[in-house]
């Protein structure tokens, strides 16, 4: 446990905090910054410090590194049965602290107990589901078609992969590939986001205390993200990167992984279309709206960015989504009965209430919300917009945050084009009762996941990902284990004709 933590009084429920450990994690154990430099982890529903947490430079990225790197053959060595009881393991231990570990997201990300309790469980459910894929990693034999040899194919681990989070779902984007890592073999560093470290500490400490070998897994947190990544995506050491984050970071990363032609992984931006049709079923819908916009506070790569709804129920779909909108209760996630929590920052907040200014001044009407709240906090009141002009910025930016912009549309094909009127391509959503209308849609539509009469895709047996400039490569489901693992191929010469008795 760390030195340097002070109390925070009425923020810290049981000392809770306390317990989890705010170092560096590398080579198996709880190390300071070489520079000792550390930096705040804030609330942000009070703007106040909740922990401070070590701040690496290059040099400790690189320690971690070779941590990773020394432990590699030893693990890739570990049968696949130990690999799974100990992703097994982690996952009984995530639930069974479930409460302290959705306190502890709530005080750094701010979202709702209920809702981070919701992420604690969704995590876990990673790491029970790839325990699982780590008994189903699977080769092949067969005969060469000229019949002269045998091909042989077998999956290894790829080899230490760095592993980048973002802030929004701290928990459950570190589950979802620390998981598959294990599972297949490859040790890793894992640097989570500036603004929730904590969630992942507290991660990979349960992964320590359940047996998962010293250098196997390594964390480091820093400010300087930049600075620390790029030294060991250079190095020749990582043959692995999986980042979720923005589309223009990811970029930058795929450049410096080109030079040493890493393996990639890239869950990037999104800008989710939500199509309403006139004959969907009205209720289920503005539910599936509600889902989809208001999932930890609209923060998310997969919330409807875009809601395009058909002109004879725009009208009708507005209200009732308003009203629900407008039903919610904004306040710290700590606070009972609180359904909305603040978003991460000062900056986030000052880019959602421009984005609302740009629709208005562009003629979009306020049906609730569209002012920033006096007092402490980033919060920002529940919105929706109607009549929200194609050409608005959030038209083309994420809004990541509770606004919800309706546009009317007229036609299937001109909705069609609208929603793939975008460089980015994460999921779709569609409602609808008309089952040649939705399979056209969800055949038509340019993203990489489609939501047909449901507001939520995520599912841990479900390939997660994009396509266009929103990612590369699939995380859960069958194919998120493939992502950790090479495929080698064997020829091996036929077999000689038996000899002739006598």
């Amino acid at each position: 446990m760390s030195e340097g933590r002070e109390d925070v009084e009425g923020l810290d429920r049981d000392g809770v905090l306390r317990r989890v450990p705010t170092d560096l994690f590398i080579g198996g154990e709880w190390v300071p910054a070489d520079a000792g430099e550390r930096f705040d982890v804030l609330d942000p529903a009070s703007g106040r410090a909740v922990a401070s947490v070590a701040d690496a430079g290059p040099d400790d990225g690189m320690r971690a590194l070779e941590a990773a790197a020394s432990t590699q053959a030893e693990l890739a060595a570990t049968s696949p049965r130990q690999r799974a009881d100990w992703l097994t393991a982690a996952y009984e231990a995530v639930m069974d602290r479930a409460g302290d570990l959705a306190h502890v997201m709530t005080l750094e990300m701010g979202k709702p107990l209920a809702e981070a309790k919701g992420e604690i469980t969704y995590a876990a459910e990673f790491l029970r589901h790839f325990a699982a894929e780590a008994l189903r990693i699977e080769g092949g034999y067969q005969t060469a078609p000229a019949g002269n040899a045998r091909f042989l194919t077998m999956h290894q681990p790829v080899g230490p992969s760095l592993l980048i989070t973002p802030w929004n779902f701290p928990m459950a984007m570190g589950t979802r590939k620390i998981a598959p890592a294990i599972a297949a073999g490859c040790t890793s560093v894992i640097k989570p986001a500036a603004q929730t470290p904590l969630s992942m500490l507290a991660l990979v400490q349960i992964l320590h205390e359940v047996g998962v070998p010293a250098g196997a897994v390594n964390a480091v947190t820093t400010t300087q993200a930049g600075e620390v990544m790029e030294p060991m995506i250079r190095s020749g050491l990582a043959r692995k990167l999986s980042f979720t984050g923005s589309t223009a970071v990811g970029k930058v990363l795929l450049e410096q992984c080109a030079q040493r032609v890493l393996r990639t992984s890239m869950e990037l931006g999104g800008n989710a279309p939500f199509i309403v049709f006139a004959d969907a079923d009205l209720e289920d819908a503005v539910a599936g709206a509600m889902a989809a916009k208001m999932r930890n506070m609209g923060e998310a790569c997969t919330a409807a960015n875009r809601i395009y709804v058909q002109e004879p129920v725009v009208a009708e779909f507005g209200r009732r989504l308003a009203e629900e909108m407008a039903a919610l209760t904004v306040g710290p996630g700590t606070q009972q009965g609180v359904t909305v929590g603040p978003l991460i920052d000062d900056a986030a907040q000052t880019k959602v209430a421009e984005l609302v200014q740009d629709a208005i001044e562009r003629g979009a009407q306020v049906l609730t919300g569209g002012e920033v709240p006096e007092g402490e906090g980033y919060f920002y009141p529940p919105t929706v917009l109607t009549g929200v002009s194609p050409d608005a910025r959030m038209a083309d930016e994420e809004i990541f945050g509770p606004v919800a912009p309706l546009t009317p549309f007229t036609t299937e094909s001109e909705v069609l084009g609208l929603a793939n009127d975008t460089p980015f391509g994460l999921v779709s959503y569609v409602y609808t009762r008309d089952l040649d209308r939705a399979l056209r849609m969800a055949e038509g539509l340019e993203s990489g996941m489609v939501g047909l009469n449901q507001g939520v895709v995520s599912n841990p047996s479900a390939p997660f990902g994009g396509i266009k400039e929103s990612g590369l490569g699939r995380e859960g489901g069958a194919v998120g284990i493939e992502e950790f693992l090479e495929v080698k191929y064997v020829g091996i010469a036929g077999p000689r004709p038996a000899a002739q008795d006598g």
